[in-house]
């Protein structure tokens, strides 16, 4: 019994022995908390930098917001200086615009563009009215996180990586704090990134998803329960609020209560800090959540935060070969993007899958590209069916699949649509009309569309336009328009208004088409015309008629700008003919533009014809100069003519960007332009060529283009003008 006893005490000594042994040689456990601030968040990059010039390995990551994107990307195996490139690349101003290029949308998602506020689309239905779920989308963003994980060459899943991880997100239903485990990585980030209000909310797992900053912006507390850490290091990048005197607006206040929610629940995070851990706020005055063009700067700022606490962190430092073991662990293996077995179409209810496969460049056998992937997907974004389009790469028993989750938009497929405008010129006062389409999609499975719309103002107009596709990939289709217009004209003698004129016409058509790929479509077909151009007011100067006609009209629509308007590069080509044997003339319209860019400066150039190949234009059919950039120094459509030969250039400074989730540039710009002009109706005592110099600023807004200027032209011509709105 004693010799039981003794053995069993030299066991126990023994094995207490070992415990203290392994205790003291064992390497602590570190957690890492990289908190949300939207672009601030690159100085997390900065902080990783220094974490591995010190050699400090991490065993726990957790993230929320921008700290989730780097924490997704940390876990996954990326390198800091990886990090740092992929972020000062990217062009974040264009990935808080959701749409592709302008040329890469499709042709009827342009027209829409054109005429209709793309912000002001909602849905209609039985339900009511349903409205968008946020100013941007987040398919951009969704492709970018896509790039950083390389899904391309496989999908990954939170609990495969090989550190554990842990990102935060709020269900903005419920309020709860959802902590993602597992699941896919890249919709765990994406979700976490939902800024409310400024990115559209994550449907994912049967929860509405959003920022983890309203709920838990520095989780600390998630690293201690998950993994039981020694000591944890957390990374503050949170915007302080705002002064009193600063939250003037709506976009202030909803800022500030964001701030607010944020700065409380972070304070509570800092109460579970110990003696152990190191707490790094980077010095971040003067930056804003939206400032991600400054990524560079902004990480620098996270390295010099990192090397000032360089004594508390090389505390935790290890040897170079442990480094490197632990380096080499959560690098893992490298992985190649497999040849694709087979592609897959999910989750569609109402586009033909047709429409999504007309845009797919890959094919079975190939590898998938991301370059290539990301275009063709954003193209499928273009044809405004979707809240978003994403792809995954999945792998079984040695078959790969590209499946391709496009997600149509739960507020469609009928739509309402707003649009407006705002003119005023020095020459003829102010204009104002606003526009309300409905619109409803995929009537049948080959996706016919119908489009009623209003305009009321100045220009009071009534329309109907049906688009019936003839094949699934809606190559060729049939349309047919009928519409109603009331408008006015000025006419002018010798830059002064002695009349004015009022249109009423009815227009009727039916036209066989083809689109040609991205660039736009080819049309031929029948036109009735009914026109009444009768004097209203002052003098009749000019023949008044009241006609009806018929003739065979073909029109050519390619726009291969990369803007809709103020692009950087580009150019377009718009063609009409139109044949009436019934008053015996013709009319022939070309119309073709260019941008190019050089350096912040953007030319346009522009060559117009609009003439009578056959018979002369009738008064109330003529070509027409004047307005904007169609000889800026007179007033919208002051000369009336058979006959118009028009050239331009127009030079723009680039001096701003508007913030994000808005659009474009703002612009300082000059132009020249001259025309011909032969058989005029008005302005009949002119002679000699138009000439016309202008000035203006301008740029693209939410509310479309806006601008104001002055143009100065010859014979004494001159037009102060401001612009406002889609055209």
């Amino acid at each position: 019994m004693r010799h039981l006893i003794r053995t069993a005490l030299v066991g126990f000594l023994l094995l207490a022995s070992t415990v203290q042994a392994f205790e003291e040689t064992r390497r602590p456990r570190i957690g890492l908390v990289l908190g949300g601030g939207g672009a601030r968040g690159a100085a997390h990059v900065g902080v990783l930098e220094v974490l591995q010039q010190l050699r400090v390995p991490v065993d726990c990551v957790a993230g929320t917001s921008m700290g989730a994107l780097v924490a997704g990307a940390f876990a996954s195996g990326m390198a800091p200086a990886a990090m740092r490139q992929q972020l000062a690349e990217a062009d974040w101003n264009d990935m808080f615009i959701d749409n592709p290029e302008f040329s890469e949308m499709s042709h009827r998602n342009k027209q829409l563009a054109r005429r209709y506020l793309p912000g002001s689309e909602s849905g209609v239905s039985t339900q009511g009215v349903r409205y968008q779920t946020g100013v941007v989308a987040g398919q951009k963003i969704k492709l970018f996180i896509n790039q950083l994980l390389r899904v391309n060459q496989g999908e990954r899943t939170i609990e495969e990586l090989p550190l554990p991880l842990s990102i935060i997100a709020t269900d903005i239903g419920t309020g709860e704090r959802v902590v993602m485990r597992d699941g896919l990585l890249s919709m765990a980030m994406r979700a976490s990134m939902s800024v409310p209000g400024l990115l559209a909310p994550l449907d994912y797992r049967g929860r509405k998803l959003v920022d983890g900053g309203l709920v838990d912006n520095l989780p600390i507390g998630e690293v201690r329960e998950r993994c039981a850490v020694d000591m944890v290091i957390a990374v503050n990048v949170g915007s302080p609020l705002l002064k009193a005197e600063e939250v003037g607006s709506l976009l202030t206040v909803s800022a500030q209560m964001v701030n607010i929610l944020t700065e409380q629940n972070v304070t509570r995070s800092l109460t579970k800090m110990t003696v152990n851990d190191v707490y790094i706020q980077p010095s971040l005055e003067g930056v804003g959540g939206g400032d991600f063009d400054r990524s560079s700067e902004i990480a620098d700022s996270g390295k010099k935060a990192a090397m000032a606490l360089q004594e508390s962190l090389a505390r935790w430092s290890v040897d170079e070969a442990t480094y490197a073991q632990w380096r080499q662990s959560i690098n893992g293996q490298e992985r190649e993007s497999p040849p694709i077995d087979a592609i897959q179409i999910v989750g569609l209810a109402k586009v033909n899958p047709a429409v999504i496969e007309r845009h797919l460049e890959v094919v079975p056998g190939q590898t998938v590209r991301r370059s290539v992937v990301n275009r063709d997907l954003l193209r499928m974004y273009g044809d405004g069916y979707y809240e978003r389009v994403d792809y995954t790469v999945l792998t079984e028993r040695e078959r790969s699949t590209l499946r391709i989750f496009p997600v149509e938009k739960s507020w469609g497929p009928d739509y309402l649509r707003f649009g407006l405008n705002l003119k005023a010129d020095s020459n003829q006062g102010s204009s104002f009309d606003l526009r309300a389409a409905y619109h409803n999609t995929w009537l049948n499975r080959l996706g016919g569309e119908f489009l009623a719309a209003v305009d009321i103002g100045s220009t009071n107009r009534l329309s109907a336009n049906v688009v019936q596709p003839l094949d699934a990939a809606q190559r060729f289709f049939v349309e047919g328009n009928l519409a109603r217009e009331q408008s006015r004209i000025n006419i002018y003698e010798d830059n002064q208004r002695i009349s004015q004129y009022k249109i009423d016409e009815t227009e009727r058509g039916a036209y066989l088409g083809m689109n040609v790929g991205l660039l736009g479509p080819l049309r031929l077909g029948w036109q009735q015309r009914q026109r009444s151009f009768d004097v209203d007011v002052g003098s009749p100067s000019v023949a008044g008629a009241n006609v009806k006609f018929v003739g065979w009209r073909a029109t050519l629509d390619f726009d291969q700008f990369d803007r809709l308007y103020f692009p950087t590069r580009g150019w377009a080509l718009k063609a009409g003919y139109f044949d009436s044997k019934q008053i015996d003339y013709a009319r022939a319209d070309v119309d073709l533009r260019a941008a190019k860019t050089l350096g912040r400066t953007v030319l346009n150039a522009r060559l117009r014809y609009a003439g009578s190949p056959r018979g002369v234009l009738p008064a109330f059919d003529a070509a027409t100069l004047g307005g904007f950039q169609n000889m800026t120094a007179f007033a919208n459509q002051q000369i009336l003519a058979d006959t118009i030969h028009y050239a331009g250039l127009h030079a723009e400074q680039i001096v701003g960007t508007l913030p994000l989730g808005l659009r474009g540039d703002m612009r300082f710009g000059f132009g020249l332009e001259a025309a011909r002009v032969n058989g005029r109706y008005t302005e009949t005592r002119r002679t000699g060529p138009v000439q016309s110099a202008s000035v203006y600023f301008g740029g693209e807004t939410p509310f479309g283009p806006a601008y104001i200027g002055l143009g100065l032209g010859n014979g004494g011509a001159a037009n102060l003008f401001l612009f406002v709105g889609t055209p």
